[in-house]
């Protein structure tokens, strides 16, 4: 069964460590991992750490791109970059696909052409914050919790015109809400269910109800703390969620983002890109053949905003 993968932060760890995405086994996801798995497309996110200074964020966030072509893209006949649906689908048997993601607009600062940049660049999903607050919209970690701006309506308004999408994970609550009201493409690319897992970067019933009446799309994340509220986690944490979001009837919004390679902790039997393969062997025994599909990844590409 092919996978999509809504979320890792491969690009990241290359940015700081100088990595070989060819074998390191530091990474979660690099480029051996990855052609012996079940991942038929994984998505990198360009993500700028809070310790950057704020005149160097949108710097480094293009230095990411970089790594991102030149690491992951060029070396690899067999990795093609995803621009668009029609990219995904006309990807070959022993081809894989790339696509390139933002996580949070502290590194466009109050310039919406910084963000035009970036979409011309490849980027097909934007988060809107981190856990911080920028001129967008307050992140979820900010005790004030408000909503979008002015200059986050027109974030929002670009994504629209652009056909990409709105990836609401890590932001404020109220936030998340105007979201809804004006975004055509929303999703969230890696979020878990609150009901079942107390952390503040899930998402509760209100907010998945939303999710699924808007046709968005929802990652679920392999975290450990995202996943329950004591250690250690397994696959079968991971189910749990996916199964409360189909009772919700979100089996058509619903998929993975794994968050490989942004995290310390995840669930002993799902370490890495490889365990995906056993992990899908084990849902199939709690869902049908059609919603295994649609989550592994129909859905991605039923929703994947921008057509070609």
């Amino acid at each position: 069964m092919n996978i999509i993968d809504a979320h890792c932060d491969v690009l990241f760890q290359l940015w700081e460590k100088d990595l070989s995405f060819f074998s390191s086994n530091e990474l979660q996801v690099n480029y051996k991992k990855w052609m012996k798995s079940s991942v038929k497309v994984q998505c990198f996110a360009i993500f700028v750490p809070d310790y950057v200074s704020e005149e160097s964020q949108f710097n480094i966030a293009l230095e990411m791109v970089d790594l991102f072509y030149t690491h992951i893209i060029e070396p690899y006949d067999d990795i093609k970059f995803i621009s668009s649906k029609e990219d995904l689908l006309e990807l070959k048997e022993n081809e894989r696909g790339a696509v390139l993601t933002l996580e949070g607009c502290h590194v466009i600062g109050r310039d919406i052409a910084k963000l035009k940049t970036l979409i011309r660049l490849g980027v097909r999903a934007v988060g809107l914050t981190w856990n911080q607050a920028n001129a967008v919209c307050d992140g979820i970690g900010e005790s004030r919790g408000a909503g979008l701006s002015i200059f986050g309506k027109e974030v929002v308004e670009t994504l629209n015109k652009e056909r990409i999408w709105t990836d609401v994970s890590h932001l404020s609550y109220q936030g998340f809400f105007d979201v809804m009201e004006i975004a055509s493409y929303p999703m969230a690319s890696h979020s878990n269910v609150k009901q079942l897992c107390s952390h503040r970067r899930n998402l509760d019933e209100k907010q998945i109800s939303s999710l699924i009446e808007r046709k968005g799309w929802m990652g679920i994340t392999f975290v450990s703390s995202f996943l329950a509220d004591k250690e250690p986690t397994t696959y079968q944490d991971v189910i749990r969620h996916i199964l409360y979001v189909i009772q919700m009837g979100g089996s058509s919004s619903i998929g993975f983002g794994s968050d490989f390679d942004g995290a310390t902790s995840y669930p002993i039997d799902l370490k890495d890109c490889l365990h995906y393969n056993r992990f899908v062997k084990e849902l199939a025994h709690y869902i049908d053949q059609a919603d295994l599909q649609r989550i592994c990844y129909q859905n991605f590409i039923d929703k994947f905003p921008r057509l070609r």
